[in-house]
């Protein structure tokens, strides 16, 4: 696929995206979903990217849905396979948290919609000191969307997502640092190398198949209600990842005093017993 709203680089294992519709303060449009998407998918399959980067061009993150063409913007009414479309798509399409390689937002400026929303279907959020965040959905006659009903509890706690998305007021980066929205909060020339700084710690200490059970298990459990049911999961992954050539490596490296050489690969050496995918 050839990209026409996002820019996509590899360096030293780290892949950056950048969201790159300046003009229009790199408003969502369905294009730059399926490029997003066919990107994703695609550095995923890359045994040499080990983690990705998101970004804006110019002074936005992402302003949210592109509504230049008017006030029916978000009516579908008109097609009604829409919805039907839509699953097919997704069902064809490796969403945000089946992917085996973290996912950092650097969110550069304003992050508002669905511009913040796409963002909770990553894995780590950074902010830049100036950048403000918004779920203004229901300023806009909107109920949000983007699983942001679902994971916004988890990350904030119920009565600030509620507070958040039922009053659709915009945060300060501070603001969704002390609700832990983001995770870190750095001067705005800082925000994509302290983003990619994160990406290559990643890349240059970890073993490539633990961070990607790791991050199957973490959105896994976010579902998961029993109590024995996770601990279940998350031993048998552990006793797995024991038996395997990179956590010998792992321990002989620590030992020797030396960087540990990792043979595992996650197109290859995923376990089978954690699918990417709901299977039950």
């Amino acid at each position: 696929m050839t990209y026409e709203q996002i820019t996509v680089s590899v360096a030293e294992g780290v892949a950056t995206i950048t969201l790159n519709r300046p003009e229009r303060l790199n408003a969502y449009t369905p294009q730059m979903r399926r490029e997003l998407s066919h990107a994703f998918a695609t550095l995923d399959a890359d045994d040499q990217v080990r983690a990705i980067v998101v970004t804006g061009a110019g002074r936005a993150f992402c302003a949210g849905a592109d509504v230049s063409s008017g006030e029916r913007a978000f009516d579908r009414s008109d097609d009604p396979s829409y919805l039907e479309s839509l699953a097919a798509e997704r069902a064809r399409s490796l969403r945000p948290w089946e992917l085996t390689k973290p996912i950092i937002a650097a969110i550069n400026g304003p992050a508002v919609g669905a511009g913040v929303t796409i963002t909770l279907q990553w894995d780590i959020r950074i902010a830049a000191e100036t950048a403000r965040l918004g779920f203004v959905f229901v300023r806009r006659g909107l109920s949000p969307e983007a699983l942001s009903t679902w994971i916004l509890p988890r990350l904030v706690g119920f009565s600030r997502a509620a507070e958040l998305l039922l009053t659709g007021r915009m945060l300060s980066a501070r603001e969704a640092l002390a609700y832990g929205l983001v995770s870190e909060v750095v001067p705005d020339g800082e925000l994509l190398p302290r983003a990619q700084a994160i990406a290559r710690e990643i890349a240059e200490h970890t073993a490539p198949v633990a961070v990607a059970v790791t991050k199957r298990l973490l959105w896994r459990q976010l579902r998961e209600t029993d109590l024995h049911a996770a601990e279940q999961i998350e031993q048998q992954v552990f006793t797995w990842c024991g038996a395997q050539p990179d956590a010998r490596e792992g321990v002989r490296a620590f030992l020797e005093k030396r960087p540990p050489r990792w043979q595992m690969r996650t197109s290859t050496d995923m376990p089978a017993f954690l699918p990417a995918r709901k299977t039950e």
